[in-house]
């Protein structure tokens, strides 16, 4: 099954850049809407918009409020998503395309920005 967002989900996520090394997506919704489960590998979100947000993975739930201008890591993950404020939310993804470092002591909750 392919998760990739921009085919499960193409009326939000469409890709602004893309090399051997990364991949950059811009990601748009409105109040009220949701995205089917789509998975990320290891990436840095840009936050364009502020924003609140209920994520849902491997049965959780937890909501997010982000303001514009956060930059975080988000690590690999699988998830679905719900606009949950008043207001659109526009974000930017940097996908990382190499392998995961192997780091001590690193652990990836998953559900959102760190």
């Amino acid at each position: 099954m392919d998760l990739d967002p921009v085919t499960t989900n193409p009326q939000h996520y469409r890709v602004v850049f893309e090399n051997a090394r990364v991949r950059v997506l811009e990601y748009t919704d409105e109040p009220g809407e949701r995205t089917t489960p789509h998975e990320h590998p290891d990436s840095v979100m840009v936050t364009l918009s502020s924003f609140r947000r209920r994520l849902h993975a491997g049965g959780a739930s937890r909501d997010v409020t982000l303001t514009a201008g956060t930059a975080g890591w988000l690590p690999a993950q699988q998830h679905a998503g719900e606009n949950t404020g008043d207001t659109p939310t526009h974000v930017v993804f940097v996908e990382l395309k190499e392998p995961a470092a192997q780091v001590s002591g690193e652990v990836a909750l998953g559900l959102g920005p760190d």
